[in-house]
């Protein structure tokens, strides 16, 4: 599994029906081949905290652990 092989200390969400992408505006339809790369901070409360329309792979997860 790939979480256990690179040690995430929880679970991965697989969206193949494309379900969480259209909820989150990330896809067009469930039939898009790609998504937009959007990021949500959520709380433990379940409640969004930041939204990130446009990231880049390469400095957004500093800037998230910055805010953590």
């Amino acid at each position: 599994m790939f979480a256990a092989k690179q040690g995430f200390p929880y679970p991965l969400l697989c969206d193949t029906d494309r379900a969480i992408g259209l909820a989150y505006g990330a896809c067009d339809s469930p039939n898009a081949l790609t998504a937009r790369r959007i990021s949500y901070l959520i709380g433990p409360d379940g409640r969004i905290r930041q939204a990130y329309p446009r990231v880049s792979a390469r400095t957004h997860p500093q800037e998230v652990l910055e805010i953590l």
